[in-house]
């Protein structure tokens, strides 16, 4: 046997490692989408770029063109600053990229795009199509460009060039240019026509079509049609006086067996069930009475399926006396026949709305308006400073308001956006004004505004804005009026719906005037039984007028002196207190199947809650805290934290915020707060960094002061001229109320107990303890659960007592210690070791 040898010296060294030999590398390609690991890596990156790009495109669009002027500008500023200025969720990058695919590409179309790579990574990360890649891949392409095309048609048939590329992308709106030279309007035919195509050949639309005509062709036939095509006998029709019936199979679900019934076809169904049982020799079923079984009716049915059908037998529940909730309604709608439904205003059926005329007349100031002569003078100094930057205007208008001009401008095509923002600091030189703010481009309006400031400011009265007719009808929940807009309109919000409002503004700029414009516009339009304010003042001064109004607008704490919160400890012990009234009130909307309290006071008011189950009239609860930096810096997080809880969740049961500072920085609006506030306010601001932080976007710097304001809601901006209320008026307004027949003492928040005085509390003499205590205990081991809202409503007692006799058992070691807004541990588990330590304690 011969063996091949291989030959030459077998020890002899490969090529590429002889000595001074090129080197080679052999990369294998294959193996980076072939292995499992890379392939779960590759997919998960596809996945995260679709979501990256989705998200990118849907930033930009939403944002409008504002990242415009910052990808212009990238080649004259660094990226840093890029970063700052741009509004894409993605920063930069996302800008850029959303840039080429949708204002320079494809539009709105381009949300498609990211489809492909996020099926292609579900594919590769999970082994499995989450849609046909290949079919995907084709209606993505073809329907994003459809789409580009199809709105770049609307584009150019609404004259609407400016936001061309924005909508249909650089593709579509040139397509389209090309197209209305040859066909002008009827250019839609070839993009309709194309997409008729695009359906024959890749949906198979002719065979769909064939199939649905066969589908509906098939319930025409004849019964003799049909018998020819299937084959199969068709049964001939019965007379109607000899129904057709057949054995059948019922079903008894009285204990589960299967009954054979055969009816007879010359018997017809008795009336009663005995008898119908006897007639068809039913085997005997041991049923509970009263079982009612239905009659089974007479069907015609082919014999050739038997009919199986499911007898349902209904087993009528005897009730001896009516359900509570029964008897609840009825009671209610009696009590609301007899005395109509509750009314809170009743408790202070003698009170009075403040007059208007308390506040001070509205002076005549058209004079001091914007003339004529200025606003021609500035639209000219304005064009003709652009136009020696080589920019040209085609169109300019203004518009007066109370503090500013607007004055809109729109730009000749190819002038870039950036480039007229970046010459605000030279437009206001020549206007020789103390801040002009560009708008650039005015939200859907497809123009850029230039605010001027008036020479002459027009000073917005009080008085004017609450008898007007806007705010005498505004039917909102709590209404508050913030002001004149640029156009003059009067601008009043809902702040239940806001639904709670961060305002910022540096010393002297009509921040205070604000808080109490905010305050008049409620108590002109609420009800002391509606509404009620827990005011923090860590300045002492500034909200100490309204200490009148303790009997009728005020909540403060048991056994509070005043009213007005001024000491920080007492503000920590305020917030947390109504942290707990924010669970108490979640508790009862618990209990009413309500959602909100808007709701649920509804209901309370058709009389259809129990007052002797703890339910009760829940007023608004607007919570002011003028100074929030003064707090943090004394308290910090003990502050931070139950601000934060209230903005998170007391919206639904009525507690809104309204929070002033003068320093809006990171340290004092920490991202915990200013993420539950959506509603922002800024009066003018010392820096652009303090405009971003209260804002999210510069301006604020460029107010005038004394009350002009940017209002951000929901990302629109509104600039505001804040009306003003002097000190006399809220004087006069208070003293009014004050004099009115009030509450006996002011809303009474529930207690709260800091580490000191649960540390006292240890120190109570048995003594002092209640003479409920040893009912409540029992109640409570019972139910087994420690809550105090359970004693309240059981043993109809105020929540204050409640909460005494529940401080008390934590001492006897009856309850665990306060746990926030879970319930007590309990520590007895049954009556008799109960008992048993009552005793020891010496508690009868």
């Amino acid at each position: 046997m011969s063996v091949n040898k291989p030959r030459g010296n077998i020890n002899r060294p490969k090529a590429e490692e002889l000595p001074g030999s090129r080197f080679r590398i052999s990369f294998d390609w294959e193996h980076i989408f072939s292995s499992p690991k890379n392939t779960l890596a590759w997919g998960t990156f596809f996945i995260v770029l679709g979501l990256f790009l989705e998200i990118s495109f849907l930033s930009y669009i939403a944002t409008g063109l504002s990242d415009q002027s910052v990808i212009d500008g990238l080649g004259h500023e660094s990226i840093r600053d890029a970063g700052r200025q741009t509004r894409n969720f993605f920063g930069v990058l996302g800008a850029v990229i959303s840039h080429f695919f949708v204002y320079r590409w494809f539009g709105i179309g381009a949300l498609l795009v990211p489809l492909i790579p996020f099926v292609t990574g579900w594919k590769m990360a999970f082994g499995k199509e989450l849609l046909p890649l290949s079919r995907t891949t084709k209606e993505v392409i073809f329907f994003t460009l459809w789409v580009s095309i199809l709105m770049g048609y609307v584009v150019l048939m609404s004259n609407s060039e400016n936001s061309g590329s924005f909508i249909a992308g650089g593709i579509g709106y040139l397509v389209n240019v090309f197209l209305f030279d040859w066909l002008k309007w009827g250019s839609i035919i070839p993009i309709v026509f194309s997409l008729f195509v695009f359906a024959v050949f890749f949906y198979d639309a002719r065979s769909a079509i064939e199939a649905w005509q066969l589908k509906n062709a098939r319930p025409e036939m004849m019964p003799e049609q049909q018998q020819e095509e299937t084959g199969a006998a068709v049964p001939e029709a019965e007379p109607e006086e000899k129904p057709v019936v057949l054995e059948s199979t019922f079903t008894s679900v009285v204990n589960g067996t299967y009954d054979d019934i055969y009816v007879a076809e010359d018997e017809e169904p008795q009336e009663e069930p005995v008898e119908e049982e006897e007639d068809l020799h039913l085997p005997e079923i041991n049923v509970p009475a009263p079982v009612i079984l239905p009659v089974v009716p007479v069907m015609s049915v082919s014999p050739a399926e038997p009919a199986v059908l499911e007898l349902e037998v209904e087993t009528p529940v005897a009730v001896s006396e009516p359900m509570e909730e029964y008897e609840e309604e009825d009671v209610s709608a009696s009590i609301v026949r007899e005395f109509g439904q509750y009314d809170p205003m009743l408790d202070l059926p003698s009170y009075h709305f403040p007059d208007i005329t308390l506040l001070n007349d509205v002076v005549d100031n058209q004079h001091e308006k914007v003339s004529q002569e200025e606003l021609e003078s500035n639209k000219t100094k304005i064009v003709d400073t652009l136009g020696s930057y080589g920019i040209n205007i085609s169109k300019i208008k203004a518009t007066i308001g109370p503090t500013v001009t607007l004055y809109e401008i729109i730009p000749e095509a190819g002038v870039r956006i950036s480039k007229i923002k970046n010459l605000e600091g030279d437009i206001a030189l020549s206007l020789a004004a103390l801040g002009i703010r560009i708008i650039a481009p005015m939200p859907g309006r497809g123009t850029i505004g230039i605010e001027v400031p008036n020479k002459n400011r027009e000073t917005v009265f009080i008085r004017s804005v609450l008898a007007s007719e806007r705010f005498q009808k505004a039917n909102y929940d709590l209404p508050i009026v913030l002001g004149k807009t640029i156009s003059n309109d009067i601008h009043i919000v809902d702040l239940a719906k806001m639904p709670h409002l961060l305002m910022a503004g540096a010393t002297g700029q009509g921040k205070s005037v604000g808080l109490n414009v905010i305050l008049a516009s409620l108590i002109y339009k609420k009800h002391p039984a509606e509404l009620k304010f827990v005011l923090v003042d860590p300045k002492k001064v500034e909200l100490t007028l309204f200490n009148k109004l303790e009997r009728h607008f005020l909540a403060k704490l048991p056994n509070a002196e005043e009213a007005i919160i001024t000491d920080t400890k007492k503000v920590i012990f305020t917030l947390n207190s109504l942290c707990i009234e924010m669970d108490s009130r979640y508790d009862l909307l618990k209990e009413a199947a309500v959602r909100n309290l808007k709701e649920y006071n509804a209901k309370f008011a058709q009389r259809r809650l129990n007052p002797e189950k703890g339910h009760r009239f829940l007023p608004y609860i607007v919570l002011v805290i003028d100074e929030l930096a003064d707090l943090m810096m004394t308290a910090g997080k003990e502050v931070e934290t139950p601000i934060a809880r209230l903005a998170q969740l007391a919206r639904a049961v009525g507690i809104h915020l309204v929070v002033a500072t003068q320093r809006p920085s990171v340290k004092v609006i920490t991202g915990l707060i200013k993420a539950n506030f959506p509603a922002r306010l800024s009066f003018r601001v010392t820096s652009s960094i303090d405009s971003r932080t209260i804002l999210d976007m510069g301006g604020a710097e460029q107010l005038v002061g004394q009350g002009d304001m940017l209002l951000a809601i929901n990302s629109e901006v509104i600039r505001l001229q804040c009306p003003f209320i002097d000190t006399r008026e809220i004087e006069d307004v208070c003293e009014y109320i004050g004099a009115q027949r009030g509450y006996d003492d002011a809303y009474a928040l529930p207690e709260y107990e800091g580490e000191d005085a649960a540390e006292s509390r240890s120190e109570l003499n048995p003594d002092d303890f209640d003479a409920l205590l040893p009912d409540a205990a029992r109640l409570i081991i019972t139910h087994q659960q420690g809550s105090t809202s359970l004693i309240q409503r059981k043993m109809k007692l105020g929540y204050n007592r409640a909460g005494r006799i529940m401080d008390q058992l934590e001492i006897l070691g009856i309850v665990g210690p306060f746990t926030g807004s879970k319930a007590r541990d309990v520590m007895f588990h049954d009556l008799g070791g109960l008992e048993e330590h009552l005793r020891v304690m010496g508690v009868s």
